[in-house]
């Protein structure tokens, strides 16, 4: 097994990647490492944790986070989920960064939680708002001219 010099002694999922806590390992990379979760929202759900120790998105070098996607479409196809059926079958991507968003292991991990029905997974809630037109507008030049210059 790779590992990267960016590791931290006393995270959990740092000591999953030196293989010091057992895992039910599902594939890995050179920069990424991915099980299934102990605690599963439905059967399938995997973490997917860079190689490096960042507690959140933007500690994380670009080179561990491209790999994190192709990694997921991978485990995607293995659960089967890129078939859609009559039912629904889906799946959701999910990263949290921070406690106030409900990130509880301080070290980037993104969640694959298949949703085989409607009854499984992950519970339908996003607390939506009605927007200003105007006012989004003005935001997102805002937001663009920040990551344009």
């Amino acid at each position: 097994m790779s590992t990267s010099a960016a590791l931290d002694a006393s995270c959990i999922f740092c000591k999953i990647i030196r293989g010091e806590i057992p895992s039910f390992k599902i594939y890995e990379t050179k920069y990424s490492y991915s099980f299934l979760d102990i605690e599963p929202t439905t059967k399938g759900h995997i973490l997917i944790i860079p190689k490096y120790h960042g507690a959140k998105l933007h500690n994380v070098p670009d080179e561990y986070l491209s790999d994190i996607l192709p990694v997921t479409k991978k485990l995607v196809r293995a659960l089967g989920l890129e078939i859609d059926s009559p039912e629904g079958t889906g799946y959701n991507v999910l990263q949290n960064n921070g406690r106030i968003a409900h990130q509880y292991v301080d070290h980037v991990h993104f969640h694959l939680i298949p949703k085989p029905n409607v009854d499984e997974g992950l519970e339908e809630g996003w607390p939506a708002k009605k927007a200003d037109m105007a006012e989004l507008k003005k935001y997102a030049d805002e937001l663009a001219a920040k990551v344009n210059n």
